[in-house]
């Protein structure tokens, strides 16, 4: 399955939802909670949007490498290294990311501001770094759908003078959808291999 993006301004009702593509079935649970953390209200000199990514994997497979914030790496591809710079990987932590060659930034520095565990929520803001995203704001959240899992992925960026809302988010929207396909993938070759292993343990159990 593929990604939906929606964009809205300040202009838009605070209370606007922007709904799932029908491909993507959402609970009422689901919907409440992307109502609740997905509705962004820009100020004037900012933009908003939204990106969903399906990954045919359970929420915990997923879970397991998006909640890891000290070492976000692990699937975002445009990140080569990542310091914890105060914190232990909980909420309040601080970490500086090291971005590969050839983008326009060397570093980041963000502050993790949400970890829920039940609801798979994950929040953090960008402190500063060599880089014009000023302020940018991200949220995701995991949703189960059968037997994979609906990634909503949020976030609110000042647009930096020179620049309009629309290239801004076409520029972030680049980035968080490269590293939604690409947390989608490993999370189907771990949920793969996991399959693997545990068919093979039952073989040996069974001639064992």
């Amino acid at each position: 399955m593929g990604q939906a993006k929606w964009e809205w301004n300040d202009k838009d009702r605070i209370d606007a939802m922007p709904l799932l593509p029908s491909p993507v079935a959402a609970s009422p649970a689901t919907q409440e909670v992307v109502r609740r953390y997905h509705c962004r209200r820009t100020a004037p000199g900012q933009c908003s949007s939204v990106n969903v990514q399906y990954a045919a994997a359970p929420v915990p497979v997923v879970w397991s490498l998006v909640r890891r914030f000290d070492r976000p790496q692990d699937y975002k591809q445009f990140l080569r290294d990542c310091d914890l710079r105060a914190g232990d990987g909980g909420v309040g932590s601080v970490r500086e990311v090291t971005v590969v060659s050839g983008l326009p930034a060397e570093t980041s520095t963000e502050r993790l501001d949400a970890l829920d565990e039940e609801r798979h929520l994950m929040s953090f803001t960008v402190l500063g770094g060599d880089h014009r995203l000023a302020n940018y704001r991200s949220t995701i959240t995991l949703h189960g759908r059968g037997e994979g899992t609906v990634v909503v992925e949020s976030y609110v960026v000042d647009v930096p003078q020179g620049n309009t809302g629309e290239e801004t988010c076409f520029f972030a929207d680049t980035i968080v959808r490269c590293n939604l396909k690409a947390l989608a993938s490993i999370a189907e070759e771990m949920n793969r291999g996991a399959a693997s292993s545990s068919r093979a343990d039952g073989l040996r159990r069974l001639f064992s």
